[in-house]
């Protein structure tokens, strides 16, 4: 990246740190989401980006993490933080799981695809009887009220939330860097592009693809957590949707696939987008079923068509933010 981009990203990350001194309670909303989405994007992109598998079920992810923390907080009073390498641990063990079935059996491409979509789909109807995870009626965290901010808990304002997902966001991105320049990550990139040939040069397929699906997983699981902690009520046919997962892999898609700033600018195209067109069915009273689905699909439409490799790879050479090959470094 260019001294150009560092600057930029600097002050994209001052602003973002200065937000919530500037902007009202909605305004932050916004924001909140947007960083979720980025984070949950970001998660993603190293299963599909990095490693070049296709998950279209990431919503059993999000669902386990967010379920497993909060059960364990509801009836065990175990706080978030401890409760989060629980969610991690069962979201690894699922997503290992449903890869050792496809990579073992040879399972690829779309056929994958379905699988996770089987697996989130299994899910979503199973916690819809489990009673001790609240049914389909939902399952609540009590709120705290105006007793402050409890971070070892998760209980406070919206500015406490804000600062805990910029800071997974930022984690998750400064990992995602570390792993992508490691050699794990060299082998992800080999697999994704020459399977056969990295085979050929002693990769263990089964071993690089599981490695992505379990670091994928856990990072999802802790975006579970977090939304179980900011919403505080949970509820299958919402949390574990096939919705919810096209939700998820969309910034990415826009953004930019395999990039690390490409689920990060992906969501703050998508998210406010989304929260304009929700203001103009509310001003206009025009609300047809699935109109905002309809908007995410002619999004990734125009997208694909026009800006194949997403949007960050052109803003970022149009604006002269990455070095081109044969630059110095």
């Amino acid at each position: 990246m260019t001294g150009r981009g560092i600057v930029l990203l600097v002050l994209a990350g001052a602003l973002l740190l200065a937000a919530p001194m500037i902007a009202d309670r909605y305004v932050l909303s916004v924001l909140t989401t947007v960083l979720w989405f980025a984070y949950v994007g970001q998660a993603w992109n190293v299963m599909m980006g990095f490693s070049g598998l296709l998950s279209l079920g990431h919503a059993l992810y999000v669902g386990l993490g967010a379920y497993a923390s909060a059960a364990l907080f509801v009836h065990f009073g175990i706080g978030p933080w401890a409760g989060m390498w629980v969610a991690m641990l069962a979201a690894t063990a699922a997503g290992c799981f449903i890869g050792f079935l496809g990579f073992r059996f040879g399972v690829r491409g779309v056929h994958f695809a379905l699988l996770t979509i089987a697996f989130a789909e299994v899910a979503r109807i199973g916690f819809d009887h489990l009673q001790w995870f609240g049914g389909s009626g939902g399952f609540f965290i009590p709120v705290a009220g105006d007793a402050g901010n409890d971070v070892l808990n998760l209980r406070g304002s919206p500015e406490l939330f804000y600062y805990v997902i910029l800071a997974l966001v930022l984690a998750a991105l400064a990992l995602s860097r570390v792993l992508l320049h490691s050699r794990l990550g060299y082998q992800w990139l080999a697999v994704r592009e020459e399977p056969e040939a990295a085979e050929a040069v002693g990769v263990d397929l089964f071993r690089a693809r599981i490695a992505a699906v379990a670091v994928s997983s856990a990072l999802t699981a802790l975006g579970g957590v977090f939304q179980a902690f900011y919403f505080n009520n949970l509820f299958p046919e919402q949390v574990f949707s096939m919705g919810r997962s096209i939700e998820i892999i969309l910034p990415a898609i826009v953004g930019g696939i395999g990039t690390l700033i490409g689920p990060i600018l992906g969501a703050f195209i998508l998210t406010p987008l989304g929260e304009l067109l929700t203001f103009l069915i509310e001003v206009t009273g025009f609300d047809l079923p699935g109109l905002k689905q309809l908007f995410y699909g002619v999004a990734l439409v125009v997208i694909v068509v026009y800006r194949p490799d997403g949007v960050w790879p052109w803003l970022a050479a149009r604006l002269g933010l990455v070095r081109r090959p044969g630059e110095d470094a």
